[in-house]
């Protein structure tokens, strides 16, 4: 009797780039866009829509929120280096049925959103005197 293998675990055999948890998180993130950043949904559409670029900025509020400072270190320690890993995370889980995608979606929608340099460090407010 040949038992059958779940879709997450084989495509974690055959896509080796990211770690489990990048995919559980990208999954929480948009869960995290949807209910919480309440993003719209695009003209025509029938169900809340969220596009490659709106899930990056979520991704980065979420991680921010979650992980704070450390919210780059642990998300390269998934695989994740870019926006772009986005793209295949929600790309590998289209494929499995695990997430949807409308016909106006493609995988460079996440090329480049933001910069892994920058979008992960803190940011300082100055009080607006010079005093130390």
């Amino acid at each position: 009797m040949t038992e059958k293998i779940h879709p997450i675990v084989e495509l974690l055999q055959q896509d080796q780039r990211y770690h489990i948890e990048a995919y559980q998180f990208v999954r929480e993130a948009l869960a995290y866009a949807q209910e919480i950043l309440k993003m719209p949904a695009e003209e025509g559409q029938g169900e809340q829509h969220i596009t490659g670029q709106q899930l990056c900025e979520a991704i980065r509020q979420y991680a921010l929120e979650q992980y704070g400072y450390m919210a780059k270190t642990v998300l390269n320690s998934w695989g994740v280096f870019a926006t772009g890993d986005f793209g295949e995370i929600v790309y590998n889980l289209i494929r499995i049925k695990h997430m949807k995608r409308s016909k106006s979606d493609r995988r460079e929608d996440f090329d480049a959103v933001y910069d892994f340099g920058s979008a992960f460090e803190p940011v300082f407010e100055h009080s607006g005197s010079d005093e130390c």
